[in-house]
């Protein structure tokens, strides 16, 4: 059982066994018995068994929509949503709850920033600092933008390793740059970016910065009010809860100054047909009826996240994500893509002589749940000169000897496909 410390200096343990129990998922059998060895956390988390049972229990007895009856239901549901949001807002260290808007997701998240911050601040001429290793979600709303506003996108570069050149992203903000977006950590390559020296580099210019959190929530201890960033996203389904619910942070004043991103229901708060006068935040931002169930879900997420301990959880994935690393470098042909010195749970590789895709179905025959291709990184894979990876994500439900079963099927691969 590792041992770790957490923030007040007291021991603490990880004891993997018994979080696997609480993950239903994992325990299933696949093609003639093989165990389920799921290395695609990158992607989405399994669920534990209490996120399961809230989003049910919802659903049997408090099902009923939010802020718009006086019924003991309505009531019910409207308490367990603001809980959901409060969570959250402790989670991550916001300052109140009213700045955690809940959205469908990390893509929504950027997709709304672009569409009323960007639209607002962002003119012909202007640009808009990424990092070559984002995303799609964290490239596309800001090529839309561009393309509409006659502004430009400035990227910049990382090197082999996947390491931000942080000096280019110093000498790429100029008078006309009106935000930074990056990640915190690469979905490719698990790469752990500076972000708050980024931000401090931003902020000293009064450029804002968004953070694109969807690799790093479930990983690393976020505050963002000690980061001191503008923006910050990320993905309920990444962090063992449901799909289909995010969270944008936004500083109160950013999100006060933006236009809605949707008109409808709830996010108003008077409507005649000659003027609309709109509703407080956080509401401002959630027209219509919300997907209740999936931010009480997210919630029952955070609890059982928070329930672990953080720093716990950290140091087993830590030691996991070494274990796995000096394993897979056993495998006669593999190269790891991504050995940035500050990385977390991602292990991104290619085997010579064999296509990721290949090498994936095969893996996943003997059991074994990876992910191949570009990984929605595109541009980071021509930059990399490589059409896509083999990816093994790894999360707190893991263990070593899912990381020995992977090494022994590679090991078959390589032999294999060769």
């Amino acid at each position: 059982m590792p041992a770790s410390v957490d923030s007040t200096g007291l021991q603490t343990t990880f004891d993997v066994a018994r979080v696997r129990a609480d993950f239903p998922a994992l325990h299933q059998r696949i093609y003639d018995g093989r165990p389920l060895v799921y290395l695609d956390n990158a992607a989405t988390t399994q669920k534990p068994q209490v996120v399961i049972d809230r989003i049910r229990d919802f659903y049997l007895r408090e099902n009923a929509n939010v802020h718009r009856g006086v019924h003991y239901l309505s009531q019910l549901a409207s308490d367990a949503y603001d809980e959901a949001r409060r969570l959250v807002a402790d989670f991550i260290g916001a300052p109140d709850p009213s700045q955690v808007i809940f959205t469908r997701g990390t893509t929504e998240s950027i997709n709304l920033v672009a569409a009323t911050y960007g639209r607002r601040h962002v003119g012909e001429g202007d640009e808009i600092v990424l990092s070559a290793m984002e995303h799609h979600s964290n490239i596309v709303p800001w090529q839309l933008l561009c393309e509409e506003k006659g502004a430009r996108l400035r990227v910049v570069p990382v090197d082999e390793r996947g390491v931000l050149d942080l000096e280019a992203l110093e000498r790429a903000l100029t008078e006309r740059t009106r935000l930074v977006a990056i990640a915190h950590v690469s979905n490719a390559l698990g790469t752990v970016n500076p972000v708050r020296e980024i931000i401090q580099l931003a902020h000293a210019r009064g450029i804002p910065v968004l953070v694109d959190g969807a690799q790093a929530i479930q990983h690393l201890e976020v505050n963002v009010a000690e980061l001191d960033c503008d923006f910050y996203c990320f993905s309920g389904h990444k962090m063992y809860g449901p799909t289909g619910i995010g969270i944008l942070y936004g500083k109160a004043e950013l999100l006060e100054a933006m236009p809605p991103y949707q008109g409808g229901g709830d996010m108003i708060e008077r409507v005649t047909f000659e003027h609309t006068t709109f509703n407080r935040l956080p509401y401002k931002f959630e027209a219509g009826t919300p997907h209740i169930a999936g931010a009480i879900g997210l919630g029952a997420a955070v609890a059982y996240l928070n329930g672990l301990g953080r720093a716990a959880v950290a140091h087993y994935e830590d030691e996991l994500l070494r274990y796995a690393t000096e394993r897979l470098q056993e495998v006669p042909g593999l190269r790891l893509i991504g050995t940035a010195p500050h990385k977390v749970s991602v292990l991104s590789f290619v085997i010579e002589g064999v296509h990721p895709y290949d090498a994936g179905t095969l893996l996943d025959q003997m059991g074994i749940a990876v992910r191949t291709g570009h990984h929605c990184a595109q541009p980071l894979m021509d930059r990399l000169g490589l059409p896509g990876t083999i990816r093994a994500s790894l999360a707190l439900y893991n263990t070593r000897e899912e990381i020995d079963a992977l090494v022994e099927a590679l090991h078959r691969v390589a032999r294999m496909l060769r």
